[in-house]
């Protein structure tokens, strides 16, 4: 069953979490999706990346990942319902379609938050209307989820900074115009001293050193600084902020992520639903059974009970609230119940769930790495118990006081 199926029309669109704006931009993307999303290449997945994000640009969908009209975004802040809407539309039609969305937000988004007016000029129009590709290089071979680790090192020389290192597993490497690259500076030990530049991918001494080859293709590489250098006007925010803003920016993109999962989950279950209902066995359909009937129950349970969480924390973002906790549980929930429709639909599938090229074969691949990256799910894990801790250790200072 194609993922355009009537079966999975977004009948999360009547929730509250919605303004009217939004369930536009869903029938938009939606009738998008269906005209240019059909078929989309792998064979050269840095040209098809390449060329998606041209379209996107083309089409106004990319501006909704950069804040400020001014700059070429659709609001003066970042909406996070819209940006999870694309998302779970585009992972729902092509994977690739949603990770040409999502870098380019992800890798744009800490201008956004701590751009310069002149910054903010240079790189956010041309985000925006997809003529420059955007990267986000935090992690490195020995700092992956304890960020605080990181060791490329990014020294002052006079109206330079000159940076030596390695950041990995940078999506967008070897294709992206310009890196948002996070350094260790100094000014503090761990998380306080470090900050965020933002480096041309033509700077000297910045080289693609290895392109990294991953179950569900996209551009991914290790990038290699030796002796780069770049202009001071080139940081972000305040010397030692960088960490700062790397997690206000995963604040931001991590519900999306979520959305992703989502979109990959409801794409699973219209092709479980359509195996069900037309595989023969034992002179019925596979639907018949009543094993079957459950995996299916509780594949939609878990695609409903993620889209509540992943809509809470855009909503809640969108009012200007907090949402570490609730970030953490959309993405941890979504991604990981998103593995388990997917895992059920293959196994409906039988044999053919596993051979390549299926759809549900490559949904398969497609949803592991989203447990992992922007926090794998021990980290949000992590991240939720230690926040109920602390709101706990502040009522009991709270009642204490009384």
């Amino acid at each position: 069953m194609s993922p355009n199926s009537d079966l999975d029309l977004h009948s999360a669109l009547a929730w509250p979490f919605f303004e009217p704006r939004h369930r536009e931009l869903a029938a938009g993307i939606e009738a998008w999706c269906r005209a240019n999303l059909s078929h989309v290449e792998h064979d050269d997945v840095d040209a098809t990346c390449r060329r998606l994000v041209r379209e996107l640009g083309a089409a106004g969908w990319l501006k909704y990942g950069v804040g400020g009209v001014a700059y070429g975004g659709n609001g003066d802040t970042i909406d996070t319902r819209a940006v999870c809407l694309l998302r779970e539309t585009l992972a729902k039609h092509s994977g690739l379609a949603d990770f040409a969305l999502a870098m380019q937000g992800l890798g744009s988004g800490a201008i956004s938050l701590g751009g310069t007016h002149e910054q903010k000029t240079r790189y956010l129009p041309r985000v925006a209307n997809g003529t420059a590709i955007a990267a986000f290089a935090l992690s490195e071979p020995e700092a992956g989820s304890d960020v605080a680790a990181m060791s490329l090192s990014a020294r002052e020389d006079g109206d330079f900074y000159v940076l030596d290192g390695d950041k990995t597993w940078i999506s967008n490497g070897g294709i992206a115009d310009f890196y948002v690259v996070f350094a260790r500076t100094g000014e503090a030990p761990g998380a306080r001293g470090i900050t965020a530049f933002i480096v041309d991918a033509d700077t000297p001494g910045l080289e693609i050193a290895e392109r990294i080859d991953v179950i569900a293709p996209h551009p991914l590489a290790r990038l290699h600084f030796a002796g780069a250098r770049v202009p001071r006007s080139q940081m972000l925010g305040a010397p030692g902020e960088g960490f700062k803003l790397a997690m206000r920016t995963l604040d931001i993109f991590r519900t999306s992520v979520a959305a992703a999962s989502l979109g990959f989950a409801r794409h699973a279950m219209a092709e479980g639903l359509s195996r069900a209902s037309s595989r023969k066995m034992f002179g019925q359909t596979l639907g018949d059974f009543q094993l079957t009937q459950a995996k299916l129950a509780q594949m939609a349970l878990t695609i409903d009970s993620s889209a509540l969480l992943v809509y809470r924390a855009a909503w809640l973002r969108d009012q200007g609230e907090q949402v570490t906790r609730e970030a953490a549980m959309a993405k941890w929930h979504a991604s990981e119940g998103a593995q388990q429709v997917i895992d059920a639909a293959v196994q409906l599938y039988g044999g053919m769930g596993v051979q390549s090229g299926t759809a549900v074969e490559m949904l398969y691949r497609e949803i592991r790495a989203l447990r992992i990256y922007e926090g794998a799910t021990e980290v949000q894990q992590l991240i939720v118990g230690r926040d109920l801790l602390k709101a706990h250790a502040a009522e009991v200072i709270k009642d204490a006081a009384k």
